[in-house]
């Protein structure tokens, strides 16, 4: 119908040239996906995707760089789908009192006035009716299945349009009769969930109201088409995840060929952190000389994922790889931080009261719910780090104090509590060794959990002072290890045509194409 259009929404070795043959066999250790070798070594991806091609840029039209952009929208949708179970459209309600918003009831309320202000005149006018239900016939068939020729028959029969028309020449349309046809079919093909809004239609007496939210309750019909058919196609995309995604964006490269310079430049920090470590262990007195470092790809994939867990993502851009779930690495990276922050107050309060709080686990559990509240949010601009660990050093004595009571024992001391307050608040700190320590551990843990093959049956142990955490740590490892071993499958091979030129060098790349070559 007209003004109905509502706008909808749619994550081991340094070679030298003989040594080239190993990198892939390194890379399959990635992890325990089904990429062989080969995937590694062929040309699985084209030239372009290599960062050693030397060919000249070439000039990229507007159709090749929408055509790249209409790949990318692709890829991310089909991503989301099937990595979010929790996924679905909704329309997008224009905000409140907006302008928007105003225009849009004004106009609605107009077209709906005209329309009742027709079928009461003597004799009513029936044209923009007939119209709404052309327009409602065809929505109610496009809900139908391929096999519903029946019902296809009967609407079409029903809502003829032009046999409306004869009817309203003559006054003898049965506008009232046609409202309640429409109602009684979308009460057969809409949603268990809709069922009340088709009783509130049958409840509605006034026509033009009942016309009214006749086209509301189908737009909501249309969103649960959509979603029942977005959740139909989840298992197939998730079964072709991998070969699409790796498709659409071999199709982006093809495009813009500088579609990997962020994932470069990525990895490559990474390889020089990497290298930098391994010259100084060299020169560490009693350490055992060689003629190079030793440089493991997977270690250095590994490292590169780990920087994703603490990526400032309001100022660096992200990988073009990880594009796809960098919502989610966000999501999962502010909650990390959270949880380093309760890991570290508890340390703190175990490490000063400890001896006279042992025993009350009801109180650590406490204390841990207490932070967590006052910490929502504390990733936005507007948050006061400072203020609310003060604030949480506060309710953390006042806490201690009554634990202590209730045990018969006395409060503790002035000095302690501004000491424990005191570090509480320096946690914010740059360089605060509590901080860097709990870092440490766990960046270790999730190192580890990118080490094995399937993390979900196998949580590695969690790291000492990690205990009150460990819950939420393992969850939360468990979601990041998923996004890594999937990113890995997903881009495994134009991950090693950029460790290849990073590890091995132009002479090696030359090798590696004419190897494939032949």
């Amino acid at each position: 119908m007209p003004f109905n259009g509502e706008k909808q929404c749619v994550g081991e070795d340094q070679p030298s040239d003989s040594d080239s043959s190993r990198f892939s066999e390194s890379m399959a250790s990635l992890s325990d996906y089904e990429c062989s070798r080969q995937s590694f070594t062929s040309d699985s991806s084209s030239k372009s995707s290599s960062p050693a091609s030397t060919s000249p840029p070439r000039v990229v039209t507007f159709d090749e760089v929408m055509a790249a952009a209409r790949n990318l929208s692709n890829m991310t949708l089909a991503h989301e789908i099937a990595v979010n179970e929790n996924f679905q459209l909704k329309q997008d309600a224009l905000p409140e009192n907006s302008l928007a918003s105003r225009v849009k009831h004004i106009v609605h309320q107009a077209f709906w006035d005209v329309l009742e202000s027709e079928l009461n005149a003597e004799p009513p006018e029936y044209e923009h009716a007939i119209k709404l239900f052309e327009e409602i016939r065809e929505i109610l068939l496009s809900f139908l299945t391929p096999g519903g020729n029946r019902l296809r028959n009967q609407i079409c029969e029903v809502l003829d349009t032009d046999l409306i028309r004869q009817q309203a020449e003559h006054s003898a349309v049965d506008i009232q009769g046609l409202a309640n046809y429409v109602i009684s079919t979308m009460g057969k093909l809409c949603a268990p969930v809709r069922d009340d809004d088709i009783r509130e239609l049958k409840a509605t007496s006034n026509i033009v109201e009942v016309l009214r939210q006749i086209f509301h309750v189908l737009d909501l019909m249309k969103m649960d088409m959509v979603n029942f058919t977005i959740r139909s196609v989840r298992p197939h995309l998730q079964r072709q995840l991998v070969d699409y995604e790796r498709t659409k964006f071999q199709e982006i490269l093809e495009e813009t060929p500088s579609a990997l310079d962020q994932t470069t430049e990525w990895i490559k920090e990474s390889v020089n952190e990497e290298l930098l470590s391994l010259s100084e262990t060299a020169l560490t007195p009693g350490a055992e000389n060689s003629s190079k470092p030793s440089l493991s790809p997977t270690l250095v994939l590994n490292n590169s994922y780990l920087k994703l867990l603490q990526w400032d993502y309001q100022k660096k851009e992200l990988p073009e790889t990880l594009m796809t779930d960098g919502a989610r690495l966000q999501e999962l990276t502010e909650k990390l931080n959270q949880l380093k922050i309760i890991a570290c107050l508890s340390l703190i309060t175990n490490n000063m009261v400890g001896a006279l709080t042992e025993g009350l686990p009801e109180l650590a559990n406490r204390l841990k719910r207490i932070s967590a509240v006052l910490l929502e949010g504390m990733n936005k601009e507007t948050f006061n780090l400072k203020e609310v660990l003060n604030s949480i050093g506060v309710q953390t004595c006042v806490e201690v104090n009554k634990a202590l009571v209730e045990r018969g024992l006395s409060n503790l001391n002035a000095e302690v509590q501004a000491n424990l307050i005191g570090q509480f608040s320096s946690i914010e700190e740059e360089d605060n060794p509590i901080w860097s320590l709990i870092d440490k551990r766990i960046q270790l843990y999730m190192k580890s959990l990118l080490c094995l093959p399937s993390p979900q049956k196998c949580m590695p142990p969690v790291p000492g002072g990690l205990a009150v955490i460990q819950q939420e740590l393992e969850a939360l490892g468990s979601q990041y290890a998923n996004i890594v071993n999937l990113n890995k499958q997903v881009y495994g091979p134009f991950y090693a045509n950029i460790l290849r030129k990073l590890l091995f060098g132009e002479e090696a790349m030359g090798k590696a194409d004419a190897s494939s070559s032949n």
